[in-house]
């Protein structure tokens, strides 16, 4: 890697950190070494690519990239429980309320059906009992 490569992919990275820590303040100390434990596999430009470029780019707020996601994983039959249930925590942390996870979810019958839709709210309501009060009822 020349130093101007390097260069842009420190900065990439720390544009990556930035936006973890948006959709989740306990990212705070981020690290893509733990990506690559998780994940021996993925290559570098995989990284770049998730975290470097598709979640920094500009035009949506980190709550709205996680309400889009919300809505992605219910159309999909919210077969993927421990994403959902990842992403709507996250969600919660940058700023969406109960009532807007719920919204999202209840626009998304239309596109996935009915039983991918109670699936979803089944596991947004998990995951709200396990947050308890400490982010209030506004659903």
């Amino acid at each position: 890697m020349n130093d101007a490569f390097q260069k842009l992919f420190a900065q990439m990275m720390e544009q990556g950190q930035e936006m973890a820590r948006t959709f989740n303040p306990a990212l705070e100390n981020f690290s893509a070494a733990g990506f690559e434990k998780m994940w021996p596999t993925m290559s570098k430009d995989m990284m770049e690519m998730w975290f470097g470029k598709t979640f920094n780019r500009e035009g949506l707020d980190a709550k709205t990239r996680l309400l889009v996601t919300v809505a992605a994983l219910t159309v999909l039959g919210a077969q993927a429980e421990p994403q959902m249930k990842l992403t709507i925590r996250h969600a919660l942390e940058a700023g969406a309320t109960r009532r807007e996870i719920a919204e999202v979810i209840y626009q998304m019958s239309m596109f996935g059906g009915l039983p991918a839709m109670t699936k979803a709210l089944e596991i947004a309501r998990s995951v709200f009992d396990e947050a308890g009060e400490s982010k209030g009822d506004d659903a």
